[in-house]
């Protein structure tokens, strides 16, 4: 299998990594659960090199992923030129911990 499906029928899964991907991108650092992050970082690093290639295209297939308008902009704008220079590796991953209720791994996911 290619990818971990977390419970979740197919489109909760999708709108989920959707949302969260959105989020990362706007709030440049978010906290989520490990399985979820290291899937995360998949989508949001495509979403990153179709920032980098900045064409008409890419800003439509991102803004077809994307749930914000404002994000997108924010991604060709600001995020992209940041890895101009850089081969992809734009997220980091650092382990936090256990959650409380469920023991649940944590993961902070940041923009390198």
């Amino acid at each position: 299998m290619a990818y971990r499906k977390l419970g979740m029928k197919s489109s909760h899964r999708q709108a989920m990594f959707r949302n969260i991907v959105t989020s990362l991108l706007k709030e440049e650092r978010i906290e989520t659960t490990e399985p979820r992050a290291k899937e995360l970082k998949r989508i949001a690093e495509k979403m990153i090199t179709l920032g980098k290639r900045g064409d008409l295209h890419a800003r439509r297939q991102a803004l077809a992923y994307l749930m914000e308008e404002d994000v997108v902009t924010k991604l060709f704008e600001t995020i992209a030129p940041r890895y101009k220079e850089r081969q992809g590796g734009y997220t980091r991953l650092i382990k936090t911990g256990y959650r409380r209720g469920d023991g649940a791994p944590m993961v902070l996911v940041e923009l390198v």
